[in-house]
């Protein structure tokens, strides 16, 4: 609704993953090198982190915009698969199998010959100097087994290198996860892990800015400081949070005919989402202290 009101190219605030809109704050912009990093040495295992609506699964989409066109990716969304459907997956996602296909010679494959198509795939990237990295998103939910399977894929490998980099991306009850006894031997492997932190106050407001210039408005639209202020407020950082916060303050400012957007419009939009203010931390003696030393 608002959109045409503000002269927008596409929603600012949507909630879907879109890469585009990656805002590279300290903390995504550490994951996002890290996780390039990783691919181009082969890093094997790999776990990312975050809360609940910090921009895991746009990182991953952004990501896979940015591999070069010798690097074969599957992002796998959705962790509640059988082993068989698992790798049936993968193989789709990288190209090998085609979407439907599901059977060989009028029947099922089973789960060796499954396993058998994807390590015959990743040797014959050896000597083309390519790679493959598979992406696990929601990985904190996969299932024991799931998590033993990948563990297994893992194991595909030459005499030099690693054929298959994984990279699992969770929210953070993935870490005691993978520390309890049952995958010891996965966690071993992880050779590095990154958490995502929220935005600071200072990111919120950039953040904001950066989403609006890339939808394009036809006039000026303005968060005024003390509106991002209150935004950092009600959504401690949380991109998702702030998303779904500025795009109701733009229909109550669409609302109100205001390029505008003040505290009021703001505090309207919280009250809409029934989202409460964090109160900023006390300063305690100690940090008292310090401040007079």
């Amino acid at each position: 609704m608002y959109e045409s009101f503000y002269g927008f190219a596409e929603k600012p605030f949507s909630l879907t993953p879109d890469p585009k809109y990656l805002y590279r704050s300290e903390s995504h912009a550490n994951a996002f090198e890290l996780l390039q990093y990783a691919i181009e040495r082969r890093e094997g295992f790999v776990v990312i982190t975050g809360d609940i609506g910090t921009g895991k699964t746009t990182l991953c989409r952004a990501l896979l915009e940015h591999t070069d066109p010798r690097t074969f990716t599957a992002l796998l969304l959705n962790p509640f698969l059988s082993e068989e459907d698992l790798l049936t997956a993968i193989l789709q996602d990288l190209g090998i199998l085609s979407r439907g296909e599901q059977r060989l010679a009028g029947r099922r494959p089973t789960k060796q010959e499954l396993v058998n198509t994807l390590n015959e795939f990743l040797l014959s990237l050896v000597p083309l100097g390519a790679r493959a990295v598979l992406i696990v998103d929601e990985a904190q939910n996969l299932p024991l087994p799931i998590l033993e399977q990948i563990r297994i894929l893992s194991n595909l490998e030459t005499d030099k290198e690693k054929l298959l980099q994984i990279i699992l991306v969770g929210q953070p009850n993935l870490v005691p996860l993978l520390r309890s006894p049952e995958l010891r031997q996965l966690d071993q492997r992880i050779s590095v892990r990154y958490q995502l932190s929220p935005l600071t106050e200072e990111e919120t407001g950039a953040y904001v800015s950066h989403r609006l210039a890339i939808a394009r408005p036809m006039r000026v639209v303005l968060f005024t400081p003390a509106a991002l202020a209150l935004v950092y407020r009600y959504s401690s950082g949380i991109p998702r949070t702030i998303n779904m916060l500025c795009d109701r303050a733009l229909l109550a400012g669409y609302t109100a005919e205001a390029a505008r957007i003040d505290e009021a419009l703001i505090t309207t939009a919280a009250e809409a989402l029934d989202l409460e203010p964090v109160e900023p931390r006390k300063p305690t003696w100690f940090h008292r202290l310090l401040r007079r030393s």
